[in-house]
């Protein structure tokens, strides 16, 4: 079961900007802590990395957005231990809505997952804390 200190945690996860690329990249190995069964990151796991990279895209618009909407595929499990390389990078914008897209590959660049996102702009100074 996955605690909400562990959640935390991945959310702690550190991305690279690539500006020549324009994406947000990281590298990661998820440990059994991230497991969901029979050896495999739970799936609740992979769509918080992927919502986290794809939120980040944002620092290249300069702007401070929220998930709108998120869609994960799942195409082959992810192994607890597994190298990972995860990449977000925007694919549209019209007005205040961004949409954008995450890959998750395995050190041999096979597809694991993949999601796309829509993000709506907000404006910092409305949601004080």
């Amino acid at each position: 079961m996955v605690a909400g200190a562990q959640i935390r945690a991945v959310l702690q996860l550190a991305f690279d900007r690539d500006d020549e690329r324009l994406r947000i990249v990281g590298r990661f190995r998820l440990g059994s802590e991230y497991q969901g069964g029979a050896g495999f990151i739970h799936g609740g796991i992979i769509a918080t990395v992927l919502d986290e990279a794809m939120g980040k895209v944002c620092r290249f618009s300069d702007v401070r957005a929220v998930t709108a909407e998120l869609s994960i595929e799942y195409l082959r499990p992810i192994r607890v231990d597994e190298e990972i390389v995860v990449e977000a990078f925007q694919s549209q914008r019209d007005g205040r809505q961004l949409f954008h897209q995450g890959e998750i590959r395995n050190s041999e660049g096979q597809l694991l997952a993949r999601g796309k996102g829509r993000f709506v702009v907000v404006d910092p100074a409305r949601f004080k804390v």
